[in-house]
């Protein structure tokens, strides 16, 4: 457990240094979406500080207007009164699954990630105290649930596949747990922050 939180600490971009909007897919995303400004966001990889080092997920209601019925981290798009990526991070999970940031501690960023839908998304990843308590608004969550962090280190559990997209085709990636299919903007990032922990995947 001490080699892995080592890893993934030496994994992340330190607080005072954030990334910039561009994202690390942004040649990506320029032949699918163009290269127009990208509006802001930030989501929160939370991690509970117990014995099995749960990654906090959820599950969005099939109302929304984007990404409904998708596995995705808590966070949203950047307000004007946000300090920074972390102030986001923080405001969304308190909106969205009721964690309350006095359990929250950051430790740092991923470069951001580019979506089809035009956001630039900040990962801030961060310990949550393991007695916090979840409690989903279920007008955006139907449900949190936790996966162990050591299950998205065995390469085992990488599913690879491609999509097509506006005659594109795209590489993607996905986890499948305990009946959960994660994927996506979801998958993407994990898959980066293991990469940058050095593990083959």
């Amino acid at each position: 457990m001490d080699e892995m939180l080592a890893r993934l600490h030496g994994a992340l971009l330190p607080l005072e240094a954030p990334p910039g909007p561009r994202g690390w897919n942004h040649d990506d995303m320029a032949e699918l979406i163009g290269d127009g400004p990208r509006r802001r966001a930030a989501v929160l990889i939370g991690i509970r500080d117990d014995r099995e080092q749960n990654v906090v997920l959820t599950l969005r209601t099939d109302t929304l207007q984007q990404h409904a019925g998708q596995v995705a981290f808590p966070g949203g798009r950047v307000e004007p009164h946000d300090h920074d990526a972390v102030a986001t991070a923080l405001r969304e999970s308190h909106e969205e699954i009721g964690l309350d940031a006095g359990f929250v501690t950051p430790l740092g960023y991923l470069e951001a990630f580019e979506t089809i839908s035009g956001y630039s998304v900040t990962p801030v990843v961060a310990r949550v105290a393991a007695d916090a308590v979840l409690k989903p608004d279920p007008g955006e969550v139907a449900e949190v649930f936790e996966v162990p962090f050591g299950f998205f280190l065995e390469p085992a559990n990488l599913r690879r596949y491609t999509m097509d997209f506006r005659g594109h085709r795209r590489d993607m990636v996905e986890f499948l747990h305990a009946g959960y299919r994660i994927w996506g903007v979801t998958a993407a990032i994990l898959l980066n922050l293991i990469k940058r922990m050095g593990r083959s995947c």
